[in-house]
């Protein structure tokens, strides 16, 4: 059933970026936080915009082992642009999760679950944006945590 629901995710996106016109498409480089275990992460993610003000952000992050602990999360979430001027967005954020932690390097556990959060996007010329996230994860198992976001994008 979940490689059904990644296999039909994988393919919107692809859809979504193919029919994407030119200059709709952002990458970037992140610094993450997960309060969970507090663990530091690097990151990295596209943002799609398929149609005027509504994005896809797929998002991949590593967090680095700390107190015993390390993990990853894949996440796909959804940003509604709401323009603040020329030069800055703020947008909600609402999207889907998946996470695995581990201790001591023992295999960790899947977890499935939510984002639910808000951004803040900062222009800084026709290729570069600046952003912040602050987003909450539901995860399955009692495994919520906050992750802040700090990183830049590259406009193609």
């Amino acid at each position: 059933m979940m490689k059904k629901l990644l296999l039909i995710a994988i393919v919107a996106i692809v859809s979504m970026v193919a029919r994407a016109e030119s200059g709709d498409i952002c990458a970037g480089v992140q610094f993450n936080y997960g309060s969970k275990h507090t663990l530091m992460g690097l990151g990295a993610n596209m943002v799609i915009e398929p149609v005027n003000r509504f994005r896809v952000a797929p998002e991949f992050i590593y967090y680095f082992k700390n107190n015993h602990w390390e993990g990853y999360n894949v996440n796909l979430n959804f940003h509604y642009l709401v323009r603040v001027n020329s030069a800055s967005n703020f947008y909600p954020i609402l999207g889907f999760s998946y996470a695995n932690y581990k201790y001591e390097g023992i295999k960790g556990d899947d977890r499935f679950g939510a984002n639910v959060g808000v951004g803040y996007e900062y222009i800084i010329n026709n290729q570069f944006r600046f952003y912040v996230e602050q987003k909450f994860q539901a995860l399955s198992k009692d495994w919520n945590q906050s992750v802040s976001t700090l990183g830049v994008r590259y406009k193609f």
